[in-house]
C-alpha cells in the first residue's frame, strides 16, 4: 500500500509532455528511507551500443529508464518504461534494447531483499564531450 501512495504522489508531481514522456520533479517527492538500498548495477561495461550514426553527428542525450528488479535482482519482464525521452528516438531505442544485458543486484530494505522499481539513466556522450543536444 505504501508503495502504491509512493508511487501516485510521484506520478502527481511529474508533467507531461504531450507525447508519452514525462519530466520528473526537481526534487524527490520523499526523501530516501535510511534503510532502503536501490538496486546496484553489476555490469563491469555497459551493454548500451551508442548508435554509430548519431554519435558521428555528434548527437548526445540522456534516457531516463524506469526499471523493475525483483527480490533475486532480476529484471521484471515488460515493466521497462521510458521514464524521460532523450529527444531522439534511436538513443531510446538504443537504451531499451539494451535492457535485457543489465546485471544488477537486487535492493534491500531492512537487511532483506526486496523487488523494487527505480530510474536508471542511460548517458549517450561522444568522446569529446562536444555534441548537440535537443
Amino acid at each position: 500500500m505504501r508503495r502504491r501512495l509512493i508511487l501516485l504522489a510521484l506520478l502527481a508531481a511529474c508533467s507531461g509532455k504531450g507525447d508519452g514522456t514525462v519530466s520528473l520533479p526537481s526534487r524527490p517527492v520523499e526523501a530516501p528511507r535510511a534503510n532502503e538500498l536501490p538496486p546496484v548495477a553489476l555490469n563491469p561495461n555497459s551493454p548500451v551500443d551508442y548508435p554509430p550514426a548519431l554519435a558521428a553527428q555528434g548527437i548526445e542525450g540522456t534516457v531516463l529508464l524506469r526499471l523493475v528488479v525483483d527480490s533475486s535482482g532480476a529484471l521484471v519482464r515488460d515493466s521497462t518504461r521510458v521514464a524521460e525521452s532523450s529527444g531522439y528516438p534511436a538513443l531510446d531505442s538504443a537504451a531499451i534494447q539494451a535492457v535485457p544485458s543489465l546485471r544488477y543486484a537486487p535492493a534491500e530494505r531492512d537487511g532483506a531483499k526486496v523487488a523494487m522499481a527505480f530510474l536508471q539513466p542511460i548517458y549517450f556522450r561522444t568522446p569529446q564531450g562536444r555534441g548537440v543536444t535537443p
